[in-house]
């Protein structure tokens, strides 16, 4: 079983995430930011990913800790989750549109962190939320997931369309990576021999 409960406390935040790589898509959520526990559905759904996440922040200061811990603690779980990658397809990518907005996004369970984030927001906020924190948020996970992540708004108007494509398309890139190959027969998908 691909799954992982992972704690991450802090003087700033306390999370709380568990997660199974073999889900049906559920989500439970509850991160005190209420667009981020959007988008971490969009992961969920598009994903195939069972998730829950509870977290306790600082954001009568504002957001940034929670979204930004969310996404370390995530990435924790995805590794902790995955093991030694036997087996995996270890490459995923997907477009997703959203009327007039294009998103791609291309992930490689490298061992290696790597972020190339290229969204040029059209405005700074999403009703309360600051746009900038996607970055951060994404910056956590490859961290310590220890992926190679490449992130691409390719066009589009509306900021709430351009941040919602980039996590549909980070969750089903996700789930196209982390798929068995049944022709891999569990070896590990790197000439090293590991990752």
């Amino acid at each position: 079983m691909r799954q992982a409960d992972v704690t991450r406390n802090t003087s700033e935040t306390k999370i709380q995430i568990s997660i199974n790589l073999d889900g049906t898509g559920k989500a439970e959520l509850a991160s005190g930011v209420p667009f981020l526990d959007h988008m971490l559905d969009q992961i969920a759904r598009h994903g195939m990913i069972d998730l829950k996440v509870v977290a306790n922040g600082d954001t009568h200061i504002d957001d940034h800790h929670t979204v930004e811990d969310v996404g370390i603690t995530l990435g924790q779980a995805f590794a902790k989750a995955v093991g030694d990658k036997a087996g995996i397809t270890r490459y995923g990518h997907s477009y997703v549109p959203l009327d007039e907005t294009l998103s791609r996004v291309v992930v490689d369970f490298s061992g290696r962190p790597g972020l190339e984030f290229n969204v040029p927001f059209t405005r700074a906020r999403v009703g309360d939320f600051d746009v900038d924190l996607s970055i951060e948020f994404f910056r956590g996970f490859v961290n310590h997931a220890g992926v190679t992540l490449h992130i691409d708004n390719l066009r589009g108007i509306n900021a709430h369309h351009q941040i919602e494509t980039v996590f549909k398309a980070f969750g089903r890139a996700l789930r196209m990576a982390l798929e068995l190959d049944p022709r891999a027969s569990g070896s590990i998908p790197s000439t090293k021999g590991s990752l």
